[in-house]
């Protein structure tokens, strides 16, 4: 266990932060590993049907991952009061509410596949292919989200180690099977989803024995598991409040990539290059966004609100300085990493995607704020201000897709976020500064 509560809360942070961060890097070249793979094995057709039912499963698997991150929440609030049966309960209620849930919804999106298919406009000779790998992946929620469930808890009591080992082995596992079920089974794509499910719920095996043998407070009794109403109430306030806010991202990014996909292969292939240079620049504000909701939910259950405060601060520091480097690295080194990233010897289209990381990575103290700010709130229990945010994200990329992408084109693409960005931070700059600004107990307590 790590508590947050106590020592210098930039340290505290930062050793929190880094197994987080690496989990986060070692999960980017595992998805670079895992297409390799597919597409070296069973071609570029097997690939495309793959690819093309990837943004269902990052939908509602990021649904999920937000929903137990949000219940787990809860878990961290009551570790830092020293409650440790709510830290039981509120946990086997995560376990419990996550399970029912991810079941309902993975008989929901199976049920409605073929209009998922219909929607996204997977080509006819591809359905066949892309349904059967999909249709495994989704009947593999319920293990998924229990990985993600253990992890969380985990996390939610400052152990984030355990949740990286089990990620690395979960990772390296897929790899060897996906090899196994397409080379020895010869299962096809459906032999990757196989593998990808397996290991996943191999590795959710494993972290639920490690918390039970490893933290005896998580040796659950079945009366842990009757939670009340109230339990649940408070459970689901932030379980959806948090994936409310990772599914509206998605939802906004598809709306811009809509508009993107009309401006031509070049343009394509040039925010694709410069998006993924981007989530690796962008990849500390994640992880500190987890770090500062865990931080301040347990704070908040020890009543350190100035601590809060501090953490707060201190983690503004941190991607200041992070920011300032990523400036510094885009206005040098663009477009050597977009060849190095696409393998293009196309100047135009290596320059187009490095004018969208020069003008977007100027910005990159505003998502910085942004990714702390609601992290922060939702630790603290306030779950309203972040999902406003988000709206604002999804309504202002998809009034941009619509009305500003046809004028300017993909200029107006690369000055979209900046602009959402901007929108964004105003409400939950107010929400924190009037919590900055007040020594009245009862703010903090309605939280």
């Amino acid at each position: 266990m790590k508590d947050l509560t106590k020592g210098s809360p930039g340290k505290v942070m930062l050793q929190f932060a880094l197994p987080v961060a690496a989990g986060n890097i070692f999960q980017l070249f595992y998805s670079l590993a895992d297409t390799r793979v597919v597409g070296s094995t069973l071609g570029e057709s097997a690939l495309a049907a793959v690819g093309a039912t990837t943004s269902i499963s990052t939908l509602f698997i990021g649904f999920l991952s937000g929903l137990t991150g949000g219940f787990a929440l809860l878990t961290a609030r009551s570790y830092g009061a020293g409650d440790e049966e709510k830290v039981r309960r509120y946990s086997a209620g995560c376990l419990l509410l996550g399970t029912l849930t991810s079941a309902l919804l993975t008989l929901l999106c199976v049920a409605g596949l073929p209009f998922f298919l219909r929607v996204l406009n997977v080509p006819e000779a591809l359905i066949p292919a892309a349904s059967g790998y999909i249709r495994i992946i989704l009947f593999g929620m319920v293990m998924m989200m229990l990985y993600n469930a253990c992890a969380s808890i985990l996390r939610a009591l400052g152990d984030t180690a355990a949740p990286l080992a089990f990620l690395i082995f979960s990772s390296i596992l897929n790899v060897f099977l996906d090899l196994f079920f397409i080379l020895v089974l010869h299962r096809g794509v459906e032999g990757a989803a196989i593998a990808t499910v397996l290991s996943q719920s191999l590795s959710a095996v494993l972290s639920l024995v490690y918390m039970i043998k490893r933290y005896p407070v998580f040796r659950f009794h079945i009366r842990d598991f009757r939670i009340t109403k109230g339990e649940v109430l408070k459970l689901y306030s932030a379980g959806i409040s948090m994936a409310l806010m990772m599914s509206l991202v998605f939802f906004g990014t598809l709306s811009l990539q809509s508009a993107i996909n009309l401006l031509g292969t070049d343009i394509i292939v040039a925010h694709t290059a410069a998006r993924k240079i981007t989530e690796f620049f962008m990849l500390p504000f994640s992880v500190m966004g987890v770090t500062m909701a865990n931080f301040c939910g347990q704070n908040m259950g020890a009543c350190k609100t100035t601590r809060i405060h501090k953490g707060i601060s201190q983690a503004l520091v941190i991607t200041s300085i992070w920011s300032v480097a990523m400036i510094f690295l885009s206005y040098t080194a663009a477009p050597g990493l977009v060849q190095l990233v696409t393998g293009t010897s196309d100047r135009e289209i290596a320059g187009t995607a490095a004018l969208y990381l020069k003008i977007n990575s100027v910005f990159y103290f505003v998502p910085a704020a942004i990714s702390i700010f609601r992290n922060a709130l939702q630790g603290c229990g306030e779950h309203k201000t972040p999902v406003v945010s988000s709206f604002i994200e999804l309504i202002g990329k998809v009034a941009i897709a619509a009305f500003l992408a046809p004028v300017l084109k993909y200029m107006g693409i690369i000055i979209a976020e900046p602009i959402v960005w901007v929108l964004m931070v105003i409400p939950l700059t107010v929400k924190i500064r009037k919590l900055y600004g007040s020594d009245k107990r009862e703010i903090w307590r309605d939280m």
